[in-house]
């Protein structure tokens, strides 16, 4: 009897001294899970209002797309935007469900906006050229188109470099025909590094990358699609956040 008692009494011990490291563990993962949680939310809160310095980039705008819901220009205007580059059209048919009316009131707000026009490797260059002519006017204070080049996963289509191109030059030339100005292209990091369009088509570049400035194109950027997670009061959800290298002008 003696013999068990002892044996029972430190067994008790043991899992007294178990379920105490295990309340232990818990709290340091309970604190880590914490510390986890506060360091992300910090993180979106850097992310959400981080801009590059004005002193370096005195010019600098934002990207609007209906996911933008109805656009409150007078708030974007004071929230520091130059300027606004507006998704217009996309592909052979696509039209932005907000591009009229977020082209009406930036306008009517003193915002200077520029056309956004999505390429899709799934239809012909003269298509896509029709889509976009027939829905963007042409403008003397519309500031140049930028055709946006990207993968899309509804389109399987990879034509090669030297269709691509083709395509690409035949597209820009009837597009700046009816705008009356050449426009800006802006390869994404995959797109360009598949096709190197900055070395094939002489545009100014407008590059992307969150944070860090681009340095995939084949010769220095004009524009720069620092942010894409920035939340302005005017605008639902996230723009993105643009700045030009050069001072002055806009491009």
């Amino acid at each position: 009897m003696k013999a068990g008692a002892i044996r029972g009494g430190k067994a008790a011990q043991a899992a007294a001294a178990w379920r105490t490291a295990a309340l232990q563990a818990l709290r340091r993962i309970g604190a880590l899970v914490v510390l986890l949680l506060l360091a992300t939310g910090l993180a979106l809160w850097w992310a959400a209002r981080w801009t590059p310095d004005r002193a370096v980039y005195p010019v600098q705008g934002v990207t609007i797309d209906a996911d933008n819901g109805e656009v409150h220009w007078g708030s974007i205007k004071a929230a520091g935007a130059d300027f606004a580059y507006i998704a217009a059209t996309g592909g052979a048919a696509s039209v932005d469900a907000q591009f009229a009316r977020n082209l009406s009131d930036a306008r009517e707000a003193g915002v200077q906006v520029g056309p956004i026009h999505r390429y899709s490797l799934c239809r012909l260059a003269t298509d896509q050229a029709a889509n976009f002519i027939r829905h963007v006017p042409r403008r003397a204070d519309m500031l140049p188109a930028v055709v946006w080049l990207d993968y899309d996963d509804r389109c399987p289509d990879r034509p090669t470099r030297a269709l691509l191109l083709s395509e690409l030059a035949t597209f820009l030339a009837q597009i700046e025909a009816h705008m009356g100005k050449r426009s800006l292209i802006a390869p994404g990091p995959a797109f360009e590094a598949d096709y190197q369009v900055t070395r094939g088509i002489a545009r100014t570049t407008w590059l992307r990358r969150d944070f860090f400035e681009p340095d995939y194109g084949a010769h220095a950027w004009t524009m720069w699609q620092a942010n894409d997670y920035v939340r302005l009061s005017g605008a639902t959800g996230t723009v993105g956040w643009n700045v030009l290298r050069a001072r002055g002008d806009m491009p």
